[in-house]
């Protein structure tokens, strides 16, 4: 257990020695004040440019803006913010086969099963400040700015964003003990969130797809009803956690 700890705190300083704890958060501010920023300059840029489209003879009709606009622009935003969180951390592993590393720590005592847990605890715990952090400022500014109570669903539809980032975190770690390369890494959990993109487009399995938790624009507008979203949550859970457990098979039986 205290080799664990050690281990722990010892990816922790990793993270925080080599900056990419503080590009987390300077990028989750970004991303946190990007989605009422838009909203609330949309307006404004319509206005610029209408003069110019109605001389095309396109007229462009005021609307009003509210927390919905905002909370659109999040689920169109959060999509790049996990790509940019997994370019980030996508050699979590890779990077550590190169160096020869893991071996040093393995001779130590420590067993092949923590490293995979440790390293995974690690990532879930990024994945979650990070995506956390943006809907705090998000939502910070939304009711500054506007009333979040029009919104429906909104605790729901982002906890079912950080199920799903949470679930691409988890194959991130499967393919990480698999592939010691970071572009292997990137090009194969981006090909499994494409596949889970392309079975969701068959109608009568699209609700037990993962990909489903992306759409959290139904659940604000209401389109949608939170029931829809369960067996998408527990397979995406499930995944996670399959992939988790393959991990640890998988190293346990890797060469380094």
């Amino acid at each position: 257990m205290r080799g664990a700890f050690a281990f722990l705190k010892k990816e922790f300083l990793s993270q925080l020695r080599s900056g990419k704890l503080l590009i987390l958060i300077l990028v989750a501010m970004l991303f946190g004040v990007m989605s009422p920023g838009i909203a609330k300059l949309t307006p404004w840029m319509y206005e610029m440019l209408s003069d110019s489209l109605a001389q095309s003879g396109i007229s462009v009709i005021p609307t009003e803006v509210t927390a919905l606009d905002c909370w659109m622009q999040f689920f169109k935003n959060i999509s790049l913010a996990l790509i940019v969180f997994v370019l980030l951390e996508s050699e979590i592993f890779a990077k550590e086969y190169s160096s020869g590393t893991l071996i040093m720590v393995l001779t130590k005592g420590l067993s092949r099963r923590t490293v995979v847990l440790v390293k995974s605890l690690v990532l879930a715990a990024l994945w979650s400040l990070f995506y956390w952090l943006i809907f705090g400022i998000s939502f910070g500014y939304s009711a500054f700015f506007w009333d979040n109570s029009v919104v429906k669903n909104l605790g729901f539809s982002v906890f079912c964003w950080w199920v799903f980032g949470l679930m691409v975190v988890l194959v991130m770690v499967l393919f990480s003990v698999l592939c010691r390369g970071n572009g292997s890494v990137l090009l194969c959990t981006g090909g499994a969130a494409a596949i889970s993109y392309a079975l969701g487009l068959f109608p009568k399995i699209s609700r037990f797809v993962p990909t489903l938790l992306m759409d959290g624009t139904s659940l604000i507008y209401g389109k949608a009803e939170a029931s829809y979203y369960h067996p998408a949550i527990i397979i995406s859970l499930a995944a996670g956690c399959v992939c988790f457990l393959l991990g640890i098979v998988f190293f346990e039986k890797k060469q380094l």
